[in-house]
């Protein structure tokens, strides 16, 4: 046999592609793209042999505030060129960069900061999860920072993201939630729904006015009772909204993850690692935002009011997470890891593994599941 020139052709593997597994399959790549997938005998000398490993489509994040040490919070382009390669070594090959509460001015200047980043594909876009968010359910934010939606707000810091603010968090019960809910969904924005304390009617109202994302179900948001389903049972059960999880295991138990997954189905589910730059480094004081967080066998909480703050999770664990502990197949696990979030975000060209699509792919130890290379864009991250 001979080599492809130009192509990279990677043999032997099962590849997970959007009608199911491939056994003893080969993935040639040309470029950026993924050429062709077939099973059996490649059409070439293969360059990598995967044999006894598992392919999937590269992890797609729509929620993280930072890792490896750095933070997506900042005025520093290169701090938060660093928190993105560290996610990046774990699967994740697309990437939103959450901000949390601040300041206009503070706002204006990161999201200033983080727009050349979208613009070379470091990150996919910016995540205002803050500061139009309650006061009871809000989380690790700075209170003294939050503010209800003043219309003039919302639309300057969209314009000044010119379509690189991809997703906005707002809880809809404050006053002009609602407009500014509207706002974000017709900017062409995804206008999510999370730190709410918003009842049944609230919610239904956010999702005709455009709502749909939850901020991670579950969390710092007035919980679903049996006489009150609250806001989240109303985003729960209409068909048009997603749901981020956070499946840690500190964020949610794992039965109510299960639940999650009836309710919501697995087609509208996406895992989320909501982390934070203390992710992959030691126990420790660290910051989000204006916040001391304090982490302690790899639990991030508030370091004055014990809030948690985020998580220290990355991708290739909640994928190892719920496949060993809530019932979920490799196959639903990765589909929730990248193909809806790339469905949530409008990402066409990536989050399954089929010719034409971009050339994002994490290979995977068969037995344990650890991520043992990962592909960008058709070139190997080292």
């Amino acid at each position: 046999m001979v080599r492809l020139s130009g192509m990279t052709l990677l043999a032997g593997a099962r590849i997970l592609t959007p009608e199911g597994f491939l056994d003893d399959a080969w993935i040639l790549t040309d470029g950026e793209v993924i050429s062709e997938i077939g099973q059996g005998t490649p059409p070439a000398e293969p360059d990598v042999d995967l044999t006894g490993q598992i392919v999937l489509p590269g992890f797609i994040d729509q929620h993280c505030h930072g890792g490896g040490g750095a933070s997506f919070v900042t005025e520093d382009a290169d701090e938060a060129r660093r928190a993105a390669r560290f996610h990046l070594e774990h699967g994740t090959t697309s990437i939103m960069a959450s901000l949390v509460s601040g300041s206009n001015e503070a706002l204006k200047a990161q999201v200033s900061t983080l727009s050349p980043l979208v613009d070379d594909g470091t990150v996919i876009g910016v995540h205002l999860e803050g500061p139009w968010i309650s006061q009871h359910f809000c989380g690790a934010h700075a209170q003294d920072q939050l503010r209800a939606p003043a219309l003039n707000e919302v639309t300057e810091l969209l314009e000044l993201g010119d379509g690189r603010i991809r997703m906005v968090t707002i809880a809809p019960e404050l006053e002009g939630g609602i407009e500014a809910i509207e706002a974000v969904a017709d900017s062409g924005a995804l206008a999510a729904v999370g730190h709410t304390d918003a009842d049944y009617e609230t919610g239904v109202a956010a999702v005709e006015a455009g709502a749909r994302v939850i901020t991670h179900l579950f969390n710092a948001m007035r919980p679903v009772l049996h006489r009150d389903p609250n806001a989240a049972g109303a985003l729960l059960e209409d068909p048009r909204v997603f749901g981020e999880l956070i499946c840690d295991g500190v964020h949610i138990h794992p039965t109510s993850i299960k639940l999650a997954l009836r309710e919501l189905g697995v087609d509208r589910s996406c895992m989320i690692t909501d982390a934070m730059s203390a992710t992959g480094v030691a126990d420790g004081q660290y910051k989000l935002g204006e916040l001391d967080v304090t982490v302690k066998d790899g639990v991030a909480r508030l370091t004055e009011a014990g809030n948690i703050a985020g998580s220290t999770l990355t991708l290739d664990k909640a994928l190892r997470f719920v496949v060993n502990n809530c019932d979920v197949s490799i196959e639903d696990a990765s589909q929730m890891l990248s193909a809806n979030p790339a469905r949530v975000l409008g990402l066409t060209d990536r989050g399954t593994l089929e010719p034409g699509k971009r050339a994002d792919l994490l290979v995977l130890q068969n037995a344990s599941l650890d991520v043992t290379r990962v592909m960008q864009a058709g070139t190997w991250i080292d």
